[in-house]
């Protein structure tokens, strides 16, 4: 099976966030500014997640990371890209939802596009609305749209409960995965960015 390498929308972005490892709510994946993302929401994204990459004949060794990890990292992104929309006051229409849902990205489908963002295609409105919010705020910042989105970022405290892993502390764009790999969940692969590739059936 090939390898896949999950992407992160807005790489930059994401790798300003200031995440940190300390202790927890009971129960709770992660704690995101006033947000809480519960251990069972995870696992249920998780398992969704995994059956939608079973669908075109893909799976967790694809990845290169642990399913759960992608999801989090996904989760955690939208959390805060949600955040800051509403503190922005940054509308998205229904409409600006369905166009989204049909761009592919840098890959060779919708569908792809959003597995490769650990989304589940098809309970994808909530990540694509984040997504679409976040993209109009970047364009109301203009030329310091990209710095300014970073700062925002930044100023979201995000917490993650470390048994899903260690925090990166050497985020980049170039890097943005959220976690580094512990010895607990196998070694992460450094996977050579490439469009998905649907295997073939059969």
């Amino acid at each position: 099976m090939k390898s896949i390498r999950v992407v992160a929308a807005a790489a930059a972005a994401v790798a300003a966030l200031t995440a940190c490892s300390s202790p927890m709510q009971a129960g709770a994946a992660a704690v995101v500014g006033n947000e809480r993302i519960s251990t069972s929401k995870l696992n249920e994204e998780t398992q969704a997640y995994l059956a939608a990459l079973k669908r075109v004949n893909l799976d967790e060794t694809a990845l290169g990371v642990p399913a759960n990890q992608a999801v989090l990292q996904r989760l955690v992104h939208v959390s805060v890209s949600r955040q800051l929309a509403a503190r922005h006051k940054v509308p998205v229409s229904e409409t600006e939802i369905d166009a989204a849902l049909k761009d592919p990205g840098q890959q060779q489908s919708p569908e792809m596009n959003l597995l490769s963002n650990a989304v589940n295609p098809s309970d994808a409105r909530e990540y694509v609305r984040a997504m679409v919010g976040l993209a109009k705020l970047q364009q109301q910042y203009g030329q310091a749209g990209q710095q300014k989105l970073i700062e925002e970022f930044s100023s979201i405290r995000t917490t993650i409960n470390p048994r899903f892993g260690t925090l990166n502390p050497q985020r980049t764009q170039e890097n943005p995965a959220l976690f580094v790999d512990t010895g607990r969940f196998g070694q992460v692969q450094q996977v050579p960015q490439q469009p998905m590739q649907q295997q073939p059936q059969g």
